[in-house]
């Protein structure tokens, strides 16, 4: 069946017919209107790629290296998987089986603090793969030294905060039919006595009952700067959208950041990732690694990202479709095509690697730029 599906719109068309309506909500939905959901999507579509001709490409590649903290990557290629909640909606053996596919492309990881499988027993299936733990801040902070001590423990080799929920975003199909995780999942990651303050009443709408429990809407650059110092591991910044907040965010000690807007699932009417991306990378300025998510969705996309100079993309729903489809096997269908993708969308680009692709000017444009020349 896999075969069958020959890029991810398919795996997504083939996915959404498998899922129940409440996961289907869940995984699918955006914010309010789902504007941001939808420019990240229009906005990849919105650029266009000018191709070098005559140009020898019988041999390219595609594999990136970058450090974080003191970990040097080299990632085949340029895709990763993003941090997404629960992934046991999707299929039985859930993360264990994302991460399966992560080690055969060895690639990185970021594992959900929302996982339905424990961030331990993820890393003892891990393989080739390279671990990140995401974090949320919580009010009680002594939850946050825990979990980073687990994932240090665990073998994760960076830590991920999410900055841009506060609370939350506002999901009117939520709003209308609350989410409720099914009686035989848990949120694994806290399932020890250590953490019973974060159990949800039964009938509880589970993911918002936890959020309005824990989440602190007072977190600010102060409580970045203390991840930082307390952390065994580096700390990467995901839900920037500004240049002006990259740089605040590597002056606190960030060793990375994610150009993110939650996947749509935040605030609506932001822009999209991928139009934010230059401000941040001019921002920051090469002081330490770039990444972005949302709205990828084929090879081309991940070309345009790198183009305007991310080291990698992380992808969410489309694995969350490959999972659906074929476990495993699912996902690494879905890294596969966006590999393939990528390979003939720098071939008939006329260029060989992504060092290339990054130096060449205008290569990347907006559907406007040719109407500026007319």
């Amino acid at each position: 069946m896999l075969s069958s599906l020959i890029c991810v719109d398919d795996v997504e068309e083939k996915a959404l017919s498998l899922m129940s309506k409440a996961t289907r909500d869940y995984y699918q939905i955006g914010s309010d209107t789902e504007a941001t959901l939808r420019r990240n999507l229009d906005a990849f579509r919105n650029l266009l790629i000018r191709p070098r001709c005559l140009r020898n490409v019988s041999e390219i590649h595609i594999s990136q290296s970058f450090s974080i903290g003191n970990v040097n990557y080299e990632i085949p290629c340029p895709v990763g998987i993003a941090p997404s909640a629960f992934h046991r909606l999707a299929h039985d053996e859930g993360e264990i089986a994302t991460v399966k596919a992560a080690g055969k492309a060895k690639t990185i990881m970021i594992l959900s603090s929302l996982s339905t499988v424990s961030m331990e027993d993820v890393a003892r299936e891990s393989g080739d793969a390279h671990l990140w733990f995401q974090l949320y801040i919580y009010r009680d902070r002594n939850l946050n030294r825990r979990l980073v001590e687990r994932a240090f423990k665990s073998g994760y080799k960076a830590v991920v905060l999410t900055i841009d929920a506060p609370p939350f975003g506002r999901r009117r199909e939520l709003g209308r039919h609350p989410f409720k995780l099914p009686p035989h999942l848990q949120l694994a990651n806290f399932e020890s006595d250590e953490f019973k303050i974060t159990r949800t009443p039964a009938g509880a709408s589970g993911v918002r009952q936890f959020a309005d429990n824990l989440f602190d809407e007072s977190i600010n650059w102060k409580d970045l700067k203390w991840l930082v110092e307390t952390s065994p591991l580096p700390v990467v910044v995901k839900g920037v959208m500004r240049g002006d907040d990259a740089v605040r965010a590597v002056e606190s000690g960030a060793a990375g950041v994610i150009v993110s807007n939650h996947g749509g699932r935040q605030l609506d009417f932001a822009p999209s990732t991928v139009e934010v991306l230059p401000e941040v990378m001019a921002a920051v300025s090469g002081r330490v690694p770039v990444f972005v998510d949302g709205g990828v969705r084929s090879g081309n996309d991940v070309f345009k990202a790198l183009a305007l100079g991310a080291q990698m993309v992380f992808v969410g729903r489309p694995v969350l479709w490959g999972l659906t489809v074929g476990g495993s096997e699912g996902v690494s269908h879905v890294l596969d095509i966006l590999k393939s993708e990528l390979e003939y969308t720098m071939k008939l680009s006329g260029h060989t690697s992504i060092e290339e692709v990054q130096q060449s000017k205008n290569l990347v444009v907006p559907s406007s730029y040719f109407l500026s020349k007319l």
